[in-house]
Order: structure tokens, then sequence, then C-alpha cells
């Protein structure tokens, strides 16, 4: 997607944050551990995919919720991805099926009535976790923190989820290092000409989480649409992916960008989602600016929209009767798309050629 330049006078980008684990010639450093909460979701199944066959991360929990299907076909879709990964060891769980105060809707036009694309295989054979997903949250991060190895916590759907967790149990912020999402946007939206999908569909969520993140000290980083559309797959690779075949995760991710393909009738389509779990791995690929930002609850046309302030807030601006915006985060103004992009297609083809 092409977005507005940044202005001239706009504050310089600020630092990324710190690397992921990269190979050395030393001793092997240890992977990053990462929870991601999901409304699986064609990009989302692939963010999914790269998270859990990466070696740079360790996969430690999954959380579901209602957003681009209904919540229990995000379930049967999270379990059927992360078998299919070999990862049928990482618990996952069923959480919040409607917004806090909105009905659902989802994005099946977008993901196919299965929520992925159609593909048409069979359930996975392990069920969920019992718990609640604000209950497997709650337990992962509070052991993240007595380990002293806090979790990055990668929300990919809409934020219901987080927002039962940070206001029920605070104390989790101890076990989370930081949080990026996917969501809203300084530029555009989607699900209205306002709103990005995830933020439009649960936005009281939204704002909950940001303020809580701002009360508990927790990092954040949003992944929005500014960024979301440019690491893309072509047909050739998909088709590349696809013929690997076995079932395998290769396979898995190129069927689903081949529906992408021939549903919006496209030479190349996003991996969306996956871009986030790339930024955890490779942050030197995203240009990110820390900024003001408030969600929009109220607005008849612009419900939804994470209004970002790009104001230069050095002047006087007392004519504002709002005054800035109390929470601050890195927002992602840019994205080395074409190494995001390869990143997860490599780490899909050496899961085939692994296996």
């Amino acid at each position: 997607m092409t977005t507005d330049p940044i202005a001239a006078s706009t504050p310089a980008p600020s630092p990324a944050p710190a690397p992921a684990p990269k190979a050395t010639d030393g001793p092997p450093l240890r992977p990053v551990p990462v929870v991601l909460d999901v409304d699986t979701g064609v990009d989302d199944a692939c963010a999914l995919l790269l998270a859990a066959l990466h070696p740079g991360l360790d996969l430690r929990a999954v959380t579901c919720v209602g957003g681009n299907a209904p919540v229990d076909d995000v379930v049967r879709n999270t379990l059927l991805v992360l078998e299919t990964a070999g990862r049928a060891d990482v618990p996952v769980a069923r959480g919040a099926d409607r917004p806090l105060l909105e009905r659902p809707v989802d994005a099946r036009h977008v993901h196919g009535e299965d929520g992925m694309g159609e593909l048409g295989w069979g359930p996975a054979a392990h069920d969920p976790d019992p718990r609640h997903a604000v209950e497997l949250l709650r337990d992962v991060c509070r052991e993240a923190a007595r380990a002293g190895r806090p979790v990055t916590l990668v929300p990919l759907a809409p934020l219901t989820n987080i927002a039962l967790l940070l206001r029920t149990y605070p104390d989790v912020a101890q076990g989370i290092s930081r949080i990026i999402f996917m969501g809203g946007a300084a530029n555009v939206g989607n699900a209205t000409a306002s709103a990005e999908f995830n933020v439009f569909h649960d936005p009281e969520a939204a704002a909950i989480v940001l303020d809580a993140a701002a009360d508990l000290g927790i990092a954040v980083t949003m992944y929005g649409l500014d960024v979301f559309y440019e690491p893309v797959v072509d047909r050739a690779l998909a088709a590349e992916l696809v013929a690997v075949g076995g079932r395998g995760p290769a396979e898995l991710g190129g069927r689903l960008l081949e529906f992408q393909h021939e549903r919006f009738a496209r030479e190349a389509s996003t991996i969306g989602d996956a871009g986030a779990v790339c930024a955890v791995l490779a942050p030197e690929g995203l240009t990110t600016q820390s900024l003001p930002l408030r969600v929009e609850l109220a607005g008849a046309w612009s419900r939804g929209r994470t209004i970002v302030d790009r104001r230069d807030w050095t002047g006087d601006m007392a004519h504002d009767p709002h005054g800035e915006a109390p929470v601050r985060i890195e927002v992602a103004l840019e994205v080395d798309g074409e190494r995001y992009a390869r990143l997860w297609a490599d780490t899909l083809l050496g899961a085939g050629e692994r296996s």
C-alpha cells in the first residue's frame, strides 16, 4: 500500500526495539518467548506458521477470540495450523466470543466460510486447553515472570482477551516484555473509511489495552495498515510452497496465499498478520515512531479509528482543547516488505525440507 510520506517537520523515527536472537559464532542465543492471540483467519494462519516454526521464537501459547470467524471456528483453525506445523504441544485456549459492547461481526467475505480459505482439510486430532484464554494468558505470563523470561505478546485480532487480561490480572505485566499488536492505522481504514477491522470490531477493548499498558509500563508497538499490505508473496512463490506437498506447513501457507490470489484477482497477496511476527524476529526491517494515540469511541463515521497525533508538540498547542493524548506508543510507518515476505517463505520452505 502507498501511504503519505512523513512530513519533513515530523521528529525522526525512534530506535527500533532490540533485535531478536541471530546466529553467531559463539553459543546460540535463546529464542524469544512469544504468545499469540488470534482470530484465525488466513493471515493469522500465516503468522502462526512462522511463530511455530522459526527457531528464533519460543511459542508458549496461543489464545483465540472471535473476529475474522466465530471463536469456535477460530479454535478449530488454530489447532489445525499448529498440528500441521508439528506443534500440537502448544496450548490453545478459547477466549471471548464477542466484543465487550458491540455485536460480533466477522470477515468471512475475506477469509472464506471456514475462515481458512475453504481449505477443506480435516480437523486436528488434539483438543484445546480447558482453561479460558484469559486464564491461560495469566498463567503463562506469571510463569514467565517467575522464570525471569517475560514474553512478547503478539495480538493479531480484536483486543478483547487482552483487555480482560490486563484489567483483571494487572500483575501479569511483570511477565510481558512488550506488546506488538496488528491493528489500527495512522492514515487509512479498511472496515470503514476510518477504522481498521481489529480495532473497529472492539474499540473499547483497544482503548482499554492501550490505557492499561501505559499504566502498567508495558511497551507497545502498533503494526497497522500503514505497513500491513507491504510484505507480499507472488503466485510463483505460492506455487513453490504448494509444490512441497505432504499437507505440511509449506503447502498450507501456499494454499492460503493462492486463495487470496484467486478471491481478489491479485498477482501477489499480503502475508498480513505474519508481518507482526516478522517484526519480533527482524525489528530492523520496521521503521517506527513514538507518537500519541487515542481510539475514537463515539464518532458516527469514525468509531474505531486510531487517531495518531503526528503534530510537533514542541510549539504552542494551547488551542487544542483535548491536549496531547496520555498514551504514547511506537507506530509502524514503513516496512521492508520484501525482507519480511522472504523471511516468512524461507521459514516455511525450510520446514518442508526438514520434514
